[in-house]
């Protein structure tokens, strides 16, 4: 796979699925490295933060409403570029009984504060494992009016972290790396996907370079590359998108692989100014980032449950349960946390072009706390959304 046909050579054109054939006969004849003005129009769209009025009613709006949650527990969700104060419009729609509430929000590397608290999710290193984990930090607003270190910690983490987009973008633009081959054959991606591929991620190199100055750093994500082809539907068939995703989630997955680790700040330095500013700090993930539990950690608790973590959600709570029986005078108790890790931007696109897996997360909705096995485990530990507010608020107070 490593002999690509250049823009304007002649591609190896493979049957299609019925119907869409001729949408992408189309998308190949018109490919070609110059950007036009829907090209323009489609990035805009893309890395805009601005919501239309359709796009401020569905946040609004929400499908489902949870009137019998009479408490809501939230400190992992990503508001991304969602207005707080439709957010907290929304949260009233969905609970409209909740008495009790700790809602604080966990923007990637970056602080972001609600009703009296400030929250981030940073992405570190854990030493003894040698690879990458993120940990919750949580703060009273007040306590971070200063945190100059920890402040600039979180800005070096997002610079580097928006990095990877590049690296991935720079895979797919020049396929004599070994990176499209092994994507290509995993994936089975003929050359004309690869090409169509490749052209378009060069145009969103250039129209980047192009508006460095002229919007937020914030959309320069991995998703990005993901959201541009999501918009190219009408014009490639939602066949041909999936295939194209497919080939990217193979590419990425071999970048992020190789993503060096020496840039991030260790575990055990974001802790330690975190505690020295009396923040609070949570591990998420626990079946991504599981190593991290044995390495003890100055840590206030776990989540056992998150939507892309719900396999050894029942194991956790006896894991939590046993450390804290073990624990020596004096020592604080570990506590459970649920996780449902909301994206907001996710809701600002068209119903029908949510991923489902995703949209479907809500601030403040983690089934597990509901389930009936799950709460004969947490009865006997004396936790329930209720006890981890109280006793969490308190240590953060502290």
């Amino acid at each position: 796979m490593t002999n690509l046909p250049r823009t304007g050579a002649p591609v190896q054109i493979i049957k299609r699925p019925a119907g869409q054939q001729e949408l992408w006969e189309k998308a190949l004849g018109e490919l070609g490295e110059e950007i036009t003005a829907a090209d323009q129009e489609r990035f805009e769209g893309i890395v805009s933060e601005k919501l239309a009025d359709w796009q401020q009613r569905q946040i609004l709006e929400p499908v489902s409403v949870f009137p019998r949650q009479e408490a809501v527990l939230a400190v992992h969700w990503h508001p991304e570029f969602v207005p707080l104060a439709l957010i907290e419009k929304r949260l009233k729609a969905m609970f409209p009984g909740s008495g009790e509430e700790l809602v604080i929000p966990t923007q990637h590397n970056e602080f972001v504060s609600y009703r009296g608290f400030t929250g981030a999710e940073i992405d570190c290193y854990s030493k003894g494992f040698n690879r990458k984990v993120q940990l919750l930090l949580h703060f009273p607003a007040a306590k971070v009016t200063g945190a100059a270190t920890l402040k600039s910690i979180l800005h070096h983490t997002f610079k580097y972290r928006s990095s990877q987009l590049f690296e991935f973008m720079h895979a797919v633009t020049r396929p004599a790396l070994d990176i499209v081959d092994a994507a290509a054959r995993e994936t089975g991606a003929a050359e004309d996907l690869i090409e169509f591929t490749r052209v378009n991620v060069l145009k969103i190199e250039r129209l980047i370079d192009a508006g460095w100055s002229s919007f937020s750093q914030r959309p320069l994500k991995n998703k990005l590359l993901r959201d541009w082809f999501d918009a190219l539907r009408p014009e490639i068939g939602d066949a041909m998108a999936g295939r194209i995703q497919f080939y990217l989630n193979a590419v990425k997955k071999r970048v992020k692989a190789r993503f060096s680790l020496k840039y991030f700040y260790r575990a055990s330095e974001v802790i330690e100014e975190t505690r020295g500013l009396g923040g609070g700090v949570v591990i998420p993930h626990p079946e991504q980032f599981w190593p991290i539990l044995l390495a003890d950690y100055d840590v206030d608790g776990i989540e056992v449950w998150n939507p892309q973590s719900r396999e050894y959600t029942e194991f956790l709570i006896s894991v939590v349960g046993r450390k804290n029986r073990q624990r020596r005078t004096g020592e604080r108790a570990m506590l459970i946390f649920m996780g449902d890790d909301c994206h907001m931007g996710e809701k600002t696109k068209p119903r029908a072009a949510q991923d489902p897996e995703k949209s479907g997360r809500e601030i403040g909705l983690q089934p597990a706390w509901d389930d009936l096995d799950l709460q004969k485990k947490l009865i006997m530990q004396n936790v329930s959304r209720r006890t981890i507010i109280a006793q969490y608020k308190e240590r953060l107070a502290g």
